[in-house]
């Protein structure tokens, strides 16, 4: 599997650029964090009425989050883009996207861990390997798209017992097939934001990071790119 990532941030098929976590990461704790970059690192605004860099040619215009397993059969919702019902007062899961911190470029998303989650190590239950699975609906340059990103983890290490954590039930979703999920997805003719940096961060010619890129299930593959780092999975 591919991942175009440059200075730690992952560019996904889509306007969002994941800050954390990193792939194949293994993950616990009380939450499963999430770290967004909506704007392009500052070339889209959240305000529409100030943003002397809008164009309204490209426009993210939802972003739903699930966590994912074909090997475990599950699907789990971490947002899906409305506001979340209250188990025992507690919310089933995270409000749009989108709406977190209003101020801020950078949305966080900390989702607690269901019940079927608790416990250590990789073995057993529901724990194992998973993939965070971004959709994104936005406009690039005119064009609308819609695209699957997943990005693999691992829920390896320790999760304890707590009050916030609601039943898995409530938040699991029936997995669709890869085939659906491929035959959702949108071919782009480039990369979104990766043309405007290189591997130093610094602006780069927007010619020499086009390439053909399939928002596949199981990732992206770049044929062409800048600081494409190859990941196995």
């Amino acid at each position: 599997m591919s991942f175009n990532i440059v200075n730690g941030q992952i560019y996904t098929p889509g306007l969002a650029i994941v800050d954390a976590p990193q792939p194949n990461t293994p993950l616990g704790g009380d939450t499963l964090h999430i770290a967004i970059d909506v704007s392009g690192n500052g070339k889209l605004s959240l305000d529409k009425d100030n943003d002397e860099h809008k164009d309204d040619d490209t426009h993210l215009h939802s972003l739903t989050l699930f966590l994912t397993s074909t090997d475990l059969s599950k699907n789990f919702t971490i947002s899906n883009g409305t506001s979340p019902p209250d188990e025992d007062g507690h919310p089933a899961y995270v409000g749009p996207v989108l709406d977190l911190e209003p101020s801020s470029t950078v949305k966080h998303v900390n989702w607690p861990w269901p019940e079927c989650l608790v416990g250590e190590g990789s073995g057993g239950g529901a724990r194992g390997k998973y993939n965070i699975s971004m959709h994104q609906s936005f406009r690039w340059r005119g064009v609308e798209h819609y695209t699957v990103f997943d990005l693999p983890i691992s829920v390896s290490n320790s999760i304890g017992e707590s009050d916030e954590r609601v039943d898995c039930a409530s938040v699991e979703n029936e997995l669709l097939d890869r085939g659906a999920l491929t035959a959702s997805n949108d071919t782009l003719d480039e990369v979104p934001w990766v043309g405007e940096v290189d591997a130093s961060g610094e602006e780069a010619d927007a010619g020499a990071a086009v390439g053909s890129v399939r928002a596949g299930v199981w990732g992206w593959v770049l044929v062409t790119m800048v600081g494409c780092w190859c990941l196995g999975y």
